[in-house]
């Protein structure tokens, strides 16, 4: 028996190459409006949901930090690293896909981004059509690490949430796919799991095209 009948993968950083992006993008975003954050800061943001980065950017800069404003600056620098370098994709993401529906497995998306972007994405790579549903931060009530997007996930794939591998590579993307209930595997983009992730993990993997042997 199979010990997962579907399996959901986050996008930034798991199936693309882009949470460097990101990570190029904060800072220079920060600093245009006269903050600094440090690398170690940054990397607490990945996949964070709203809310969640809202209080933690008001923590680190004061209550008046503006944060809609800076994302928004934000978003524009990452649009023009994506139009000068493209959508990469992470290693195995390509074959992965194709396994998985070659042998009948279902498959998703839960991502933190919205889902007008995510669709754009996934057309512009060409690989919209291995997913049977594709769930986005703007379709929940809480982001990552809520469990929120996994369980609506699951819910629309119609798979309880212990026979779903749920494919991350941020912490913040763990922890909503463990807390949803799902068999979690970390493909590591730019942390390793510390100790307290590596309790929550099904599997760590170098990279996607591995997860084929958990099977």
């Amino acid at each position: 028996m199979r010990p997962a009948d579907a399996v959901i993968f986050d996008m930034d950083g798991t199936l693309t190459d882009t949470e460097k992006y990101y990570q190029q993008a904060w800072p220079e975003a920060l600093a245009h409006f006269g903050y600094e954050a440090s690398s170690e800061t940054v990397l607490e943001f990945r996949s964070l949901g709203k809310p969640f980065a809202l209080k933690r950017f008001k923590e680190l800069f004061g209550e008046d930090f503006d944060y809609d404003l800076v994302r928004d600056y934000r978003r524009g620098l990452v649009r023009d690293l994506i139009e000068k370098n493209g959508i990469p994709l992470k290693k195995g993401a390509v074959e992965i896909l194709k396994w998985l529906i070659e042998n009948n497995i279902t498959t998703a998306i839960a991502t933190a981004n919205e889902y007008a972007r995510t669709k754009r994405y996934l057309e512009k790579l060409g690989i919209g059509e291995y997913f049977d549903k594709v769930i986005c931060a703007d379709m929940v009530k809480l982001g990552k690490p809520a469990p929120d997007i996994y369980i609506r996930a699951c819910r629309e794939l119609g798979k309880e949430p212990s026979r779903v591998f749920a494919v991350e590579d941020s912490p913040n993307g763990v922890k909503s796919a463990y807390d949803a209930g799902c068999k979690v595997i970390m493909v590591p983009d730019l942390t390793e799991p510390d100790e307290e992730l590596q309790k929550m993990l099904y599997a760590r993997t170098d990279d996607l095209w591995e997860i084929r042997k958990l099977f």
